[in-house]
């Protein structure tokens, strides 16, 4: 894997986690329509893979992401945002927890591709902006949703109406930002999720990252949350679980 070559985004896969990378650092990791198609792959991949445990989403260079090429709306102003609010909502819908590495600046749609992820750590310099009313854009319904659903809906207001450029310090106290650290702590705090993460129930965390979101969205059934309870009470995971509890140890669970 060449990541000195710009292109669309980086795929990597080792011991259970996933790193995606945007990958066109000389133009902030705008995203493109082949970049917005290689992400939705990358997705179907990581669904299907029963080993994994856990997906970091980052970019190459300085910035993390400037949002779509509005150089591609020209061909069809309501192909590129509905192909883009598609991607994001495969990036939420990852059957596993996501954290979105924040190396730099976010613009644009990248504000929403973050938000898709379960957490979000960024460092102390980056700044946030959502310009969309100053391009003359409505914004895709779902990036709505996403924004109140988790940041409320005066700070929703805030970052689309008025477009302010906010620092991370202000995107940590709104509930943006989970961690913000310094670039040098980056990687060490990112690493400590994923560790965290990697230490759950895989069946216990998929079922509640689903169901937290249903939830969240207003749309959860509430069979389908007893089923999902009832599969991890019967699990061999909850077994291993009660059973390293009492041996003080850590466990081995396995995903069963």
């Amino acid at each position: 894997m060449d990541e000195s070559t710009p292109g669309p985004p980086l795929l990597q896969i080792a011991d259970g986690c996933a790193t995606i990378t945007l990958n066109r650092p000389a133009h902030h990791n705008r995203l493109h329509r082949e970049d917005l198609l290689a992400l939705q792959a990358h997705c179907r991949t990581l669904a299907a893979d029963p080993s994994l445990r856990v997906v970091v989403l980052t970019g190459a260079g300085a910035s993390f992401c400037a949002g779509y090429h509005l150089g591609e709306l020209d061909a069809d102003a309501s192909a590129g945002p509905a192909l883009f609010e598609q991607t994001v909502d495969a990036v939420e819908a990852l059957p596993v927890p996501s954290i979105c590495r924040l190396n730099g600046g976010v613009f644009g749609g990248a504000t929403d591709l973050a938000l898709a992820c379960d957490f979000r750590i960024g460092i102390d310099t980056l700044t946030l902006r959502m310009p969309a009313a100053r391009l003359g854009l409505h914004y895709y319904p779902n990036g709505l949703r996403r924004y109140v659903t988790r940041l409320g809906l005066p700070a929703a207001k805030r970052l689309f109406l008025l477009a302010e450029t906010l620092p991370a310090d202000e995107l940590l106290r709104i509930g943006y930002l989970d961690h913000c650290v310094t670039a040098e702590a980056l990687d060490a705090e990112v690493q400590r999720h994923v560790d965290a993460l990697r230490a759950g129930a895989p069946l216990a965390l998929r079922g509640m990252k689903t169901s937290l979101d249903e939830i969240a969205r207003g749309e959860f059934e509430l069979g389908r949350l007893r089923e999902r309870e009832a599969a991890c009470a019967a699990s061999e995971d909850l077994l291993e679980g009660r059973a390293a509890f009492a041996a003080k140890r850590m466990p081995r669970f396995s995903g069963r």
